[in-house]
């Protein structure tokens, strides 16, 4: 195996004398395909440097900062995050598993004096669940940033009662370059206030710097708070459009803004809260079923380690709620306790109809669930209608 002082041993010391405009191509990141086939979004050095300069502002990065990169480099918030703490000249760790490993991580945190650590919500699941978590030495952690997929109000409510509110979250996709919002640590501070100040944890945060958002109606006019309808954003870090998919492009990229394909709404105080993926959308009966919204209140119920809510075929309804659940090691539940539970805190026709106990949930790299792979079993050789 060849070593990285060795490989760069190999090549000269020299910068290579190309002319490189700001606005060349610098990356493409392709999405996670977690709704469909993925697609490379191309960014140029402009875009990045926006994004690197402004994510340097927003979390006030500092050279003495230790980042531990577990996000994969071919993910926007793993390369991406990089240039954030190079630019500043701060420290990133690269840590050898190729497998997230939470007892290695928190030793990694711990022998390295990490600072800093990006994850996804499956990662905190299972740095939660180690026996010996309170055991490690995490002084100098002062920043627990996540992002990629939906964190689970009562998961984050765990993880700043153990870490205490160093946590906080952007809210992105590969197209926006990638933040679109920013939830800060103050933000998370908020064990013990009224259940009100208490929501936002469910929100992500307001937008960041540079960024303007907003939510808009199926004929691209702005809705009042309160009201469900499309991110859109605009900002001198959105992609410059995918690599070789024309169309696709035209369709996300209109007037200079970026139809993110998530609904959300906007609340008085101007937090953020995403209601789901605009094809993730449930409709049964011809009610408007949000997954997340369903996922929530699972993720509550006491046995419940992971859940995914996807829409199936419905001879009745058209298309109903279905819940893909894996179990805490140790605890029990039934699919009527489960769907119970959920009619007692929702709508009742929100509540899912079936309850699927697994064993694992399907994940890209980057520990997102893959509702496409669980939702094709059930649709293969039937046309979605809704």
């Amino acid at each position: 195996m060849t070593t990285y002082a060795q490989l760069l041993a190999t090549y000269p010391a020299d910068e290579p004398d190309v002319p490189v405009d700001e606005d060349d191509p610098c990356i493409i990141y392709y999405t996670s395909g977690t709704t469909g086939v993925p697609r490379g979004a191309l960014c140029s050095h402009r875009q990045r440097i926006e994004d690197t300069r402004t994510k340097a502002l927003q979390l006030n990065t500092k050279p003495k900062d230790r980042h531990i990169l577990i996000m994969p480099l071919f993910h926007i918030g793993g390369s991406g995050n990089c240039w954030t703490y190079f630019y500043v000249g701060g420290c990133n760790i690269i840590t050898p598993e190729r497998v997230f490993d939470p007892a290695a991580t928190m030793r990694v945190i711990q022998d390295e004096k990490a600072t800093d650590i990006h994850i996804v919500p499956t990662h905190l699941v299972s740095i939660l669940a180690l026996p010996d978590l309170k055991t490690y030495d995490v002084t100098r952690l002062k920043r627990i940033w996540y992002a990629a997929s939906p964190m689970p109000t009562e998961l984050l409510r765990k993880g700043v009662e153990v870490f205490g509110p160093i946590f906080m979250q952007c809210y992105g996709q590969s197209e926006s370059g990638p933040d679109i919002t920013f939830l800060s640590s103050e933000d998370h501070d908020v064990l013990g206030l009224p259940v009100e100040e208490q929501r936002r944890l469910a929100s992500c945060g307001r937008p960041c710097m540079g960024v303007h958002v907003r939510i808009v109606d199926a004929e691209g006019l702005d809705v009042p708070p309160g009201v469900v309808g499309e991110i859109v954003a605009k900002s001198k870090r959105i992609m410059t459009g995918y690599w070789r998919k024309p169309e696709d492009t035209r369709n996300v990229l209109v007037d200079g803004w970026l139809h993110t394909g998530d609904m959300g709404y906007y609340d008085g105080k101007g937090y953020l809260y995403i209601a789901d993926r605009k094809k993730d959308m449930i409709v049964s009966g011809g009610e408007n079923i949000f997954p997340r919204e369903v996922e929530e209140v699972l993720y509550q119920h006491p046995a419940v380690l992971e859940a995914a809510v996807i829409g199936i075929p419905d001879e009745y309804w058209v298309e109903s709620a279905h819940a893909v659940v894996t179990l805490k090691t140790g605890m029990d539940a039934s699919d009527k306790e489960l769907i119970e539970f959920c009619k007692q805190r929702l709508a009742r026709y929100k509540a899912p109809k079936s309850v699927e106990f697994v064993s694992a949930l399907p994940k890209n790299p980057s520990g997102k669930i893959l509702k496409r792979e669980i939702r094709e079993r059930y649709w293969q050789g039937k046309e979605r209608k809704v």
